[in-house]
């Protein structure tokens, strides 16, 4: 439900068109987060994400939203969608991850990221998605545990190659 502020903001499901759109506030994201980068890397690494954010969508692999207030983007959202290996009671499962969360900063505080991650939510339900999982920042750690996030059942054990 929108309160007030928010009641002319709209969902909208990206389409290829949108992808260039979509990887360049992924770099402006990945730069809050981890520091600005050169030229040539930030456009190097926003065809790499132009051609996986195409291949991931093209093959369904990827549902991504915005968020407008007329024609203007305030925030991104998306999941990436996973088929993997079951047991006895279903063959396979679907997951989720959650990726690319991004509200434009003069539009932050307006609840738009609920609004994007409400929206993932219902989407995963819908797909028969049985587990959505994603990293956090600190500042985003409230917003995704008042969606019910927690930590896994079992430990998640990382190695970086």
């Amino acid at each position: 439900m929108m309160d007030n502020k928010n009641s002319r903001i709209r969902i909208r499901q990206l389409t290829i068109k949108d992808i260039g759109l979509f990887s360049k506030y992924r770099l402006d994201y990945l730069e809050e987060l981890l520091g600005s980068s050169s030229t040539e890397q930030r456009n190097k690494t926003g065809k790499l994400l132009d051609e996986y954010f195409s291949e991931a969508m093209e093959q369904g692999h990827l549902h991504a939203v915005m968020a407008l207030e007329g024609e203007k983007v305030l925030s991104f959202g998306a999941m990436v969608i996973k088929k993997i290996p079951g047991d006895f009671k279903k063959p396979f499962y679907l997951e989720g991850d959650i990726l690319n969360m991004y509200t434009i900063p003069g539009a932050r505080s307006r609840g738009l990221s609920t609004l994007v991650l409400d929206h993932l939510i219902d989407e995963a339900r819908k797909r028969g998605i049985c587990k959505l999982s994603l990293h956090t920042t600190k500042a985003g750690e409230k917003l995704y545990r008042n969606a019910g996030f927690k930590e896994p059942q079992y430990p998640v054990l990382e190695l970086n190659l």
